[in-house]
């Protein structure tokens, strides 16, 4: 069943880290307030990125430092908002 996201989101759109922040949240199944390697696969999923599963494999091993199997806390999501300007080319800025 497909699920319809309420933030739509261009990977060619320029975005705060916040609205990145507030995009990946609605990815959030489960309201834990962490990112599981598959609510990430999803969100990518929802980009139509090409190789989304690797490049969220590639993502949880380069941001979760605590290889907890989420992004859970702050430096992690930062890691990932890096991970994401950097190898899916997403044009995110500091407000």
């Amino acid at each position: 069943m497909a699920i319809m996201r309420c933030i739509r989101l261009d990977p060619n759109q320029t975005m705060t880290v916040d609205e990145f922040k507030a995009w990946l949240r609605t990815y959030d199944d489960n309201h834990d307030g962490r990112i599981s390697q598959e609510e990430l696969k999803e969100a990518l999923h929802g980009l139509r990125i090409w190789f989304g599963r690797w490049k969220t494999e590639k993502a949880m091993k380069s941001v979760d430092s605590n290889r907890s199997g989420t992004i859970d806390s702050a430096s992690e999501m930062e890691k990932l908002v890096k991970f994401a300007q950097k190898h899916l080319h997403m044009k995110i800025y500091e407000s």
